[in-house]
């Protein structure tokens, strides 16, 4: 009697983990791009409001993530001379670095509702002369490590086509073995 009772208190106490483990967790979907221009964002996205602030933020956050260097010269040899120009820091510190030609937004959308669940990170967004583009590397998205000469250094390379969003969906707990067959035996 005693081994039963025990038994069934467990099985009970295990219940709630199955159950909330078996639940359909809502996907959430990361919307993504990037863009030269507030105009091009809006029409992409359809969310001017986004854009803006994505782009405002972008701004604020250029001068301190831009690759910096030490003359124009230098900066000329990977940006285009016309890009180069001298740059204050948040800090105050003057540099020469090129100007951000872009930005890059991303949202989280809760599919489930088709609502925004979190507002736009932004990133601005720097344009090579082999037409390649970079972002902040590193969780800040800020380049305040890198000292002048540094360049290059504190981004990372973005593969997005510019002006086109794109989307990737994420999925919760499940998402896939949602797609495999539920026959047994072959």
């Amino acid at each position: 009697m005693k081994r039963s009772r025990t038994t069934a208190l467990l099985l009970m106490s295990a219940a709630p983990l199955l159950f909330t483990a078996c639940q359909k967790e809502e996907t959430v979907q990361v919307k993504e791009g990037l863009y030269t221009s507030v105009e091009a964002c809006s029409e992409a996205t359809g969310d001017p409001s986004a854009c803006r602030t994505a782009f405002a933020t972008a701004q604020q956050q250029s001068a301190d993530a831009a690759p910096k260097y030490a003359s124009k010269e230098e900066c000329a040899k990977e940006y285009p001379a016309e890009q180069c120009v001298q740059q204050h820091t948040s800090a105050g510190t003057s540099f020469i670095g090129p100007m951000m030609m872009g930005f890059f937004m991303s949202q989280m959308l809760n599919s489930g509702r088709g609502a925004v669940a979190a507002p736009p990170a932004a990133q601005p967004a720097f344009k090579d002369n082999a037409n390649g583009w970079a972002k902040p590397a590193g969780t800040g998205g800020l380049n305040t490590g890198s000292g002048i000469g540094a360049g290059k250094a504190g981004l990372a390379p973005v593969t997005s086509e510019p002006n086109r969003a794109v989307t990737a969906s994420r999925g919760g707990f499940g998402a896939r073995s949602g797609g495999r067959s539920n026959s047994v035996g072959g």
